[in-house]
């Protein structure tokens, strides 16, 4: 799989003085769409930090951005569309369009690492074998 898609509601908290979106609740957005692909493919009622061979696993990032390209107000629903720009051993690349009523409104792009969580130091492991087959990186017109 290398596509996910997910609506939200800008809700009022999600908004600044001038009643727009204010710029750093999309990474939130994006945080979220993101989760709920993964936990789709981690089954139903599973998170997104999981035990695997009696390690707590976590995904830090180490890179993020987003570009704006129109407003998105209260009320408006939200098209989040999520694809898989870059699937490494040990990393993800998230790619991000944000629309609504099909106007883009943002897009972004999160990395992050698959890591051991619970010791003393993050460490950076493989990510386990049964999300990494269930996910692929997007063709390259999909980026």
């Amino acid at each position: 799989m290398h596509e996910f898609h997910t609506q939200r509601r800008v809700e009022f908290a999600d908004t600044d003085m001038a009643r727009i979106v204010h710029f750093a609740r999309f990474f939130s957005f994006m945080e979220a769409a993101e989760h709920e692909f993964l936990r789709s493919l981690l089954g139903e009622g599973q998170q997104v930090h999981f035990e695997h061979e009696g390690h707590e696993i976590g995904w830090p990032r180490v890179a993020t951005s987003c570009e704006y390209r129109s407003p998105a107000k209260l009320g408006d629903i939200l098209d989040i569309r999520v694809v898989v720009r870059r699937k490494g051993t040990k990393s993800l690349t998230w790619g991000f369009d944000i629309s609504t009523e099909g106007r883009a409104v943002a897009t972004g792009q999160i990395t992050c690492i698959c890591c051991r969580i619970g010791g003393p130091k993050l460490e950076a492991v493989p990510i386990p074998a049964f999300l990494a087959d269930q996910l692929e990186e997007a063709p390259s017109r999909s980026n």
